[in-house]
This record gives C-alpha cells, sequence and structure tokens, in this order.
C-alpha cells in the first residue's frame, strides 16, 4: 500500500522553473475535451480567419504546410490544476497567418471542429504567444489532443487552446465561448488564478 502525506501536492518544479499558484506537475498529457473526439482528415480541414468586416481567408492542409513553421517548446497549465513543463510542438505562429489581414479588431471567437469555442483578445495570439499547432513531441498531433491542427495558446489556461480548431473570428466585441459562457474566467491567466468568473 502506498501512504501519500497530507502535504503532498505533486511533484516539484524542475530546477528553474515555477508552477502557477494552486498547479501540480504532471510528465503525462491527460486528455480532457468537452464533447466527443472530432475525427477529421487532413484533407477534410480548413481553417478560416474571418475580419469583422466579414473578408475571409482560408488555408487548406497544404497552404498550411507550405507556411514556415516552428517548434517551440512550452509550459501547458490546465484548469483542473495540472501543470506540463516542456511540451514540444510544431506549428504555424499566428504572425505568420495574420500578417496579411487587415484589421482593427481587438477580440477573436474561435471555433472548432465539433462546436467548441473560446475568446481571447487579439493580442495574445499576437508577438510570438501563439501557434497553430499540427505536431506535438515528433509526431503528428493525435486527435485526443486537437489533431490535425489546434490552437497553442500556453500563457492561458489551457481551454483557450482550443482543440480541432478551423476558425478564427476577427470582432470588435467581445463574444463569450463554451466554458467562459457556463462561469469559467473571460481571460485565463493561470498566474493569477483566473479560473472563474470573479476570481
Amino acid at each position: 500500500m502506498t501512504i501519500i502525506s497530507r502535504g503532498f501536492h505533486g511533484r516539484r518544479p524542475p530546477a528553474g522553473r515555477k508552477l502557477p499558484p494552486g498547479q501540480y506537475e504532471t510528465t503525462g498529457f491527460p486528455v480532457l475535451s468537452a464533447g466527443p473526439t472530432p475525427r477529421l482528415a487532413r484533407d477534410e480541414w480548413e481553417l478560416s480567419v474571418t475580419t469583422e468586416a466579414g473578408k475571409r481567408h482560408s488555408w487548406d492542409w497544404a497552404a498550411l504546410m507550405r507556411l514556415p513553421s516552428e517548434t517551440p517548446t512550452v509550459d501547458l497549465h490546465c484548469v483542473t490544476k495540472w501543470s506540463k513543463f516542456g511540451s514540444q510542438w510544431q506549428g504555424v505562429s499566428l504572425d505568420v497567418l495574420l500578417a496579411d489581414v487587415e484589421t482593427a479588431a481587438e477580440n477573436v471567437l474561435v471555433s472548432s471542429y465539433g462546436g467548441y469555442t473560446t475568446n481571447l483578445p487579439l493580442e495574445d495570439l499576437l508577438d510570438g504567444k501563439a501557434w497553430i499547432a499540427y505536431g506535438y513531441d515528433g509526431s503528428a498531433l493525435a486527435p485526443e489532443h486537437g489533431g490535425p491542427a489546434r490552437l497553442l495558446v500556453p500563457h492561458l489556461y489551457l481551454w483557450k487552446s482550443a482543440k480541432w480548431v478551423r476558425g478564427i473570428e476577427l470582432r470588435e466585441d467581445d463574444t463569450p465561448g463554451f466554458w467562459e459562457s457556463a462561469g469559467y474566467h473571460n481571460y485565463g491567466d493561470p498566474w493569477q488564478e483566473q479560473r472563474y468568473q470573479g476570481d
């Protein structure tokens, strides 16, 4: 029988890394989803960006693969209190995708295959802070982790990194997404423990 003392709160973070308040480290990659896992072939996948004026930009899988990619190594923080250090991804920066998109919008509503949505300030997708990720740990991104492609915004709680991403709508207004409409915090900063409305 394993005995765990009352003071045990998970593993300590590696040297030089800090855990946000209320988090514990995991070496696994838990799978949490709001509904069934969409199974989407790459030749069926498409990403669109629609401006507040209604102008639509789109990329199919081949077009996404032609864009310059990056391999960020980032820490992940889930609102359910686990954190994973040093996760390795491959994807296209939102700076690349939005480089030729003219907008005065300050907000985005991200939608996924399967109907999930989440909202973010546009500035949180720019300046090297976010990617459309299609690779994880040297392999294609598995469906249960959001494959074929997901949004990756590691400085916010992981529910903001929409799995199975299909659309980014640039908006003048801030429209709450799935979890935000259900009482989760509108922004979701793990360092401020912004888990729920009022935090």
